[in-house]
């Protein structure tokens, strides 16, 4: 059960006094609202949501829907400053202008944060009287010192971060851990993606006037400054999310656009994609087996249907003591081995010193990983991947492609031109879409093809179904259950064993240990990672509970 009790809601609001005032307004409005921590995602049925979840730090999110509404709304819950608080903090935001050049210089985001909070230390005295004596003094100074209470200090505190290291007028959303993407055009109410009500409304807009300022301060923040010269920037923020700018209102004929991928601190589990239904127990049991012997597979889909999400989910199976090569344009994959090593594309600067993936995925054939990983192949780097292969390096990448024969038309055709030949090299592929059923998203694994090589009778690739998905019963089921070639052929031939059935025993049991976890809801990731290399080590006394 999720849903907080009495004294935790207690707690919470008697640390948070903006919290406070909220409820009591919501309340005379439209009911008591229901706490959560974490949100479950069963809330999305609830016709008429009243509910309200905590992010980091004193931000709180109300998403709620009354019957004159078509849809449920999103609220951010952050302090307001008042008047004697709004003239406190122009007094410490001079004062910190003062003695900032006092400070050691700041180079990221990260330094700037600490020695904001160094200042504002400094600068403020706290004195829970303040406020009575303020309001009579009109908010004025002493010295270089301001007097405030300690829920001044918090809400002053929290706005200098938020303007001046954070994000502005979306840091609530930057701090929300249920979000996906933010999208933000001027004029309009930002819109989000939310991990659990999907495309939703909020009450956060950022008018025409203020857009152009706000799109250059996040493109700067990402490294490349947007401008009417350059009107569109991909960039990345400090966090890791992903951003999309469209500046100039000659391509954006309602005023500056943006994109926000967020990124996640903490990945989804394997478990928990199982427990949502995007693969199932068997599929998972089959791909731990794959990527523990080492096989290449391409994980492919559409725009937004999750093929980082599981890529990330599944990289845990990799045996613990590997060697793992990542290349990315943008810092999407995270991989828990000690040995990561962790390679970005440099498109930015004199061209000399620009690296791209091309560059990465050919040093990483000098580097001797146990498996290379690209973020995303999208052009004729596959090729390399492909020669990564040849060369016995297991590769594990995403792609845009709705099936495999689309996979194969784009990896033999222009540019990546990778001989039909070569292609057996590649295990199998994966395909990952999102769907919408009864009106609501859902992502959902179709297919696993098994790649058999080149006929050249028919001058074609032979490849065998061996998961597909029943939409009717939205259920996976395993085709090619004792009639596997990668886990007969290419596994169980190579791991030695006697009869290649047998791999069938190892898949049922792995199937079990991750029904097991499921059913003993361990999907924290790092709990689930684990169990896995408890596994690894230990074989059924590494599991932390009786299979």
């Amino acid at each position: 059960m999720t849903k907080m009790g009495k004294e935790e809601i207690q707690n919470l609001l008697e640390k948070n006094p903006h919290l406070v005032k909220y409820v009591e307004d919501i309340k005379k409005k439209i009911g008591d609202p229901d706490f959560y921590s974490p949100l479950p995602r069963k809330v999305r049925d609830e016709k008429y949501p009243n509910l309200i979840y905590p992010t980091k730090g004193m931000i709180f999110i109300h998403i709620y829907r009354t019957q004159d509404m078509e849809a449920p709304e999103y609220k951010a819950i952050e302090p307001i400053l008042n008047d004697v608080e709004k003239e406190k903090h122009k007094q410490i935001l001079k004062l910190i202008v003062k003695k900032a050049p006092e400070k050691r210089s700041v180079i990221t985001d990260s330094d700037l944060n600490v020695v904001l909070t160094e200042l504002i230390d400094e600068i403020i005295v706290i004195d829970e009287k303040a406020i009575k004596a303020e309001i009579k003094k009109k908010g004025k100074s002493i010295g270089d010192k301001v007097k405030v209470t300690s829920t001044q200090k918090k809400n002053i505190e929290y706005f200098i971060i938020k303007e001046l290291v954070g994000s502005g007028p979306i840091e609530c959303f930057m701090r929300d851990p249920y979000i996906e993407d933010i999208h933000l055009i001027a004029g309009q109410n930002v819109h989000l993606i939310h991990k659990v009500f999907e495309m939703i409304k909020t009450n956060v807009v950022i008018d025409n006037k203020e857009a152009p300022v706000f799109a250059k301060m996040i493109s700067e923040k990402m490294g490349v400054p947007v401008s009417e010269g350059r009107p569109i920037v991909d960039g990345v923020l400090a966090d890791g999310s992903r951003g999309n700018i469209i500046y100039s209102s000659a391509v954006s004929l309602k005023g500056p656009s943006m994109t926000i991928r967020r990124f996640t601190e903490t990945p989804i589990s394997i478990t928990q994609l199982i427990n949502w239904g995007t693969l199932n127990a068997g599929l998972a049991s089959y791909l731990w087996i794959c990527l523990q012997y080492g096989r290449s597979f391409f994980l492919c889909g559409g725009t937004a249907c999750g093929k980082t999400t599981t890529m990330n989910a599944i990289i845990p199976f990799i045996p613990p003591e590997k060697k793992i090569y990542t290349t990315e344009g943008t810092p999407e994959l995270q991989v828990p081995h000690t040995v990561w090593q962790r390679l970005l594309t440099k498109t930015s600067g004199p061209k000399e010193g620009q690296v791209d993936m091309f560059d990465l995925l050919r040093a990483a054939l000098r580097s001797r990983p146990d498996y290379i990983i690209p973020g995303e192949v999208r052009g004729a780097e596959g090729n390399i991947v492909f020669q990564a292969m040849q060369t016995g390096h297991p590769c594990m990448t995403t792609f845009h492609a709705g099936n495999v024969t689309k996979v194969i038309q784009r990896f033999t055709g222009d540019p990546i031109n990778v001989p039909k030949t070569f292609m057996d090299n590649l295990d199998f592929v994966v395909i990952q879409l999102a769907l919408e059923r009864d009106g609501k998203m859902m992502r959902r694994v179709t297919s696993i093809d098994e790649i058999e090589g080149y006929n050249r009778a028919v001058d074609g690739i032979m490849a065998r179904k061996a998961f597909e998905w029943n939409p009717n019963e939205d259920r996976h089921i395993f085709t090619s259950n004792k009639n596997s070639y990668i886990l007969e052929q290419k596994i169980a031939k190579n791991a030695g064993y006697k009869d290649t059935a047998e791999i069938y025993d190892e898949y049922e049991h792995r199937k079990h240990i991750l029904e097991r976890m499921v059913e003993e809801d361990v999907f924290d990731y790092y709990e689930v990672v684990q169990c896995i290399w408890g596994f690894y080590r230990e074989g059924d006394k590494g599991i932390p509970f009786t299979l």
